[in-house]
């Protein structure tokens, strides 16, 4: 049985679809924190169980009878992301999972600017322990993060944040895609995965000239000082601790940190990955219709 953690987050669910178009439901299980959420899973034929990171003796249940799980990462910051993480890849060997994948980032690393690119890395060392087989899949930057910025862009038109520099921007459809594939094709990812991103680099000032072309009218990228966009952005009503969470990003892309473009996530799909432009039409759509 393939276990996801996450199964109706925005990540793992889309990781069941892609599963369900090629194994049985019934070798499909996912632990969720809320059953409820995953009651058409359930219809499916989807084995739901509730497991909590948190809670290790909850996620002994939730794996039971497991061949492989996926840890979707813990959406939680700071150290406890780590501690999360490590919950969840003991609990499948407990289980007697003959492997387990985690869904990490292009740009783990133990010395990053981005706080939670140290999770990343310390989850990978701990995968690197274990004694069944494991894959870190390597996700590319999430494209969604673009819900984060442009609403206010499109409001004022100007795009408002700190200098930058390139990322390796990815759909999340993409991602499920290729981590389904990486759970139902032997031998497609083992180990630490290499970048599952798209081939395009763009930093935010690409972002406001796409934006524009898109609504027809110009985006400015304004660069601004990173004390001036902190304030401001605890001033608009971020938490402190979310805006050095934030600066932490932007300070690891100008060191080029995302700056990756790889081909193996377009080799496993079999086809080009979703572009950038086509996250920003669906964010200018709902705008408009919002």
């Amino acid at each position: 049985m393939i276990i996801v953690t996450g199964g109706t987050g925005r990540l793992g669910s889309q990781v069941v679809s892609h599963l369900l178009d090629r194994v049985p439901a019934e070798q499909v299980g996912v632990s969720v924190r809320d059953v409820g959420k995953a009651e058409a899973l359930a219809s499916r034929g989807v084995r739901v169980r509730a497991g909590d990171f948190t809670d290790p003796a909850s996620l002994d249940h939730a794996f039971e009878g497991a061949d492989q799980v996926l840890v979707v990462s813990a959406a939680i910051r700071g150290p406890g992301a780590g501690e999360a993480n490590r919950a969840a890849i003991e609990a499948a060997v407990r289980a007697g999972a003959s492997r387990v994948l985690y869904t990490s980032h292009q740009a783990s690393s133990a010395t990053s600017l981005f706080p939670a690119q140290l999770q990343h890395a310390a989850t990978e060392a701990v995968l690197a322990e274990q004694t069944i087989a494991w894959t870190a899949l390597r996700h590319g930057f999430y494209a969604s993060t673009f819900e984060i910025y442009l609403p206010a862009a499109l409001e004022t038109g100007e795009l408002r944040l700190p200098e930058d520099g390139p990322f390796s921007w990815t759909a999340h459809a993409d991602l499920a895609e290729v981590d389904a594939i990486a759970l139902t094709r032997e031998g497609a990812l083992d180990g630490v995965s290499p970048p599952l991103t798209g081939s395009e680099q763009l930093d935010f000032a690409d972002v406001a000239r796409i934006v524009g072309e898109v609504t027809g009218r110009p985006i400015r990228r304004v660069v601004v000082d990173d004390d001036e966009w902190r304030s401001s952005a605890i001033a608009g009503g971020l938490p402190a601790p979310a805006a050095d969470f934030t600066l932490g990003m932007f300070r690891a892309a100008r060191r080029g940190e995302f700056a990756v473009a790889d081909p193996t996530l377009e080799r496993l799909l079999g086809r080009p990955a979703t572009p950038a432009r086509t996250t920003i039409e669906a964010i200018v759509d709902g705008h408009r219709q919002g």
